[in-house]
């Protein structure tokens, strides 16, 4: 990828909606047709199945997602967790972009801490974000 990676207003406006408000736990980014601009596709309270469900099996996202678990104590925990979704079936060119998207990601979000590749849905199985985060 040639040029650099811009947050669209939209996009900074729904990060900072999940890190402030916690009205939401997700956000789902994508590319716009502008290339290197990446906008928001979803920003909802996702239950795990339907982030899970919400990711296409043929095309690259970028996720923050606010997992809520419990630790084996039994207090309640949450983690933000940023994850490149990069299904198989995506092409070289869209790899390259979403991990530039990826990368800058890491940059704006100081903050959160664990970062994840998931190529198959399989990879994010609740127990194993949760060991991640834990």
């Amino acid at each position: 990828m040639t040029s650099p990676v811009v947050l669209s207003e939209g996009c900074r406006e729904a990060l900072l909606h999940l890190r402030e408000t916690r009205e939401i736990n997700t956000v789902i980014l994508r590319f716009a047709d502008t290339p290197g601009v990446l906008v928001v596709e979803v920003e909802g309270n996702l239950t795990h199945e339907e982030l899970v469900a919400a990711l296409s099996a043929d095309a690259a996202r970028l996720v923050v997602h606010e997992l809520s678990f419990a630790t084996p104590e039994g207090s309640r925990r949450h983690a933000q967790l940023l994850v490149l979704w990069m299904p198989t079936a995506a092409d070289a060119q869209e790899d390259a972009a979403y991990t530039a998207g990826y990368t800058a990601l890491k940059e704006y979000l100081l903050d959160v801490h664990v970062h994840l590749t998931a190529r198959r849905t399989d990879q994010l199985e609740y127990r194993r974000l949760v060991a991640l985060a834990g």
